[in-house]
């Protein structure tokens, strides 16, 4: 299991976690399926595994309240898994700490590809080399923005002289961001360069993790160009 890519699976459907486990198996993954919350959140701090797929409505500790307790102790990539796109289920999960979700039903390749992506993502949240363009003020490898400090180079973010904890995701959407200052990014085009779509995707994805982001380094540092998306204020 040492060289495999450990997926933590809770789903309390018995047929979906075993087709689901086998085929994640077939592609090389070592996979740990629970078929409830609380099972799931043993598993995790037993196994710390790579990536973790959460059903959205299991029995014990739901999907959105299993990814708030691993949140609350690592910065792991979580995919929610919902049976319904248009269902409050997804924007609560991404709210949570979720870096993606996947509807049900789902065909075995695109979850594999989505697997992939976000560990794509999560294994190159380093330096972006668009920031060495960026038209902020830039000591070195620190990108400064008012108050808020970005190092694109040992990846933290100050704001106040204060730490600000940021996902790995949270952190690649700020790069994108600070490459661009003043610039408008589409979400589509957010889409592409942090989430890895090369196809469409939904963008509740980008504005909820904006939201988060928002929280974190100040509401009024990342404005709303209605009708056409974000940009960091220079």
């Amino acid at each position: 299991m040492a060289d495999q890519t450990h997926v933590l699976f809770v789903e309390d459907d018995d047929v979906i976690r075993e087709a689901t486990q086998l085929a994640l198996e077939r592609d090389g993954f070592a996979v740990t399926a629970m078929p409830d919350g609380l099972s799931g959140l043993e598993a995790f701090r037993a196994d710390r595994p790579d990536i973790a797929l959460l059903d959205v409505m299991v029995p014990g500790l739901d999907g959105v309240s299993l990814c708030r307790r691993i949140r609350d102790e690592s910065t792991v990539p979580v995919i929610m898994l919902s049976a319904r796109a248009d269902s409050i289920d997804v924007v609560l999960g991404l709210e949570a700490g979720a870096d993606d979700y996947v509807t049900k039903p789902f065909d075995g390749a695109v979850l594999v590809a989505r697997i992939r992506a976000v560990l794509r993502r999560f294994g190159h949240a380093g330096r972006d080399d668009r920031a060495d363009d960026a038209g902020s003020a830039a000591t070195g490898g620190v990108l400064a923005f008012g108050d808020l400090e970005i190092d694109t180079e040992g990846m933290e973010v100050r704001r106040g002289g204060q730490p600000v904890a940021l996902t790995p995701t949270e952190m690649r959407l700020l790069l994108e961001f600070s490459s661009a200052p003043g610039t408008v990014l589409s979400r589509d085009k957010l889409l592409e360069r942090v989430w890895d779509y090369g196809w469409g995707g939904d963008t509740r994805v980008v504005d909820v993790h904006v939201q988060r982001l928002r929280q974190k380094i100040g509401q009024d540092r990342i404005e709303t160009v209605r009708g056409f998306g974000y940009k960091l204020k220079a």
